[in-house]
């Protein structure tokens, strides 16, 4: 089956741009209510995927009694580029890409970023869409019958 049938295009998926300032990806990531959301840079090449935990690490800085806060209004300052974001952290598949790589990719993702053979974005696959698959090839039904 084809990875196509599962995804969400990128027109209908939230993402923020490696050039915004870390205000500006929580007040987005805010809005759409997500936990996390992928990144792109202005070329349309997947980045990695930002995440609520990142921020945290890094409005709070540092160990022990050298830890030190950053006030909110301060977020302005700094960049998104200047957070750890690499795709590793959320690995993407191609457009290619097996149904049971997304099953594989499903277990340690809420969703699976979707990359073409250039590495621009194109969509996700969210881990609901991948169980719904298999509930419905297991069982012979789908949600709601």
């Amino acid at each position: 089956m084809n990875v196509a049938f599962f995804m969400k295009p990128k027109q209908m998926v939230a993402h923020l741009f490696i050039d915004f300032t870390i205000r500006q990806a929580l007040e987005k990531m805010h809005h759409h209510g997500y936990r996390a959301i992928p990144v792109l840079d202005r070329d349309g090449h997947y980045m990695g995927t930002v995440t609520e935990g990142d921020f945290l690490w890094h409005i709070v800085k540092g160990e022990g009694k050298e830890s030190h806060t950053i006030a909110i209004e301060n977020l302005e300052d700094f960049k998104l580029s200047e957070l750890n974001i690499t795709p590793e952290n959320n690995p993407s598949v191609l457009i290619t890409a097996s149904i049971e790589e997304l099953l594989m990719r499903a277990m340690n993702q809420n969703f699976i970023p979707v990359v073409d053979d250039r590495n621009l974005f194109i969509g996700i696959v969210t881990r609901r869409d991948v169980i719904q698959h298999f509930y419905k090839k297991t069982f012979g039904y789908s949600e709601g019958e």
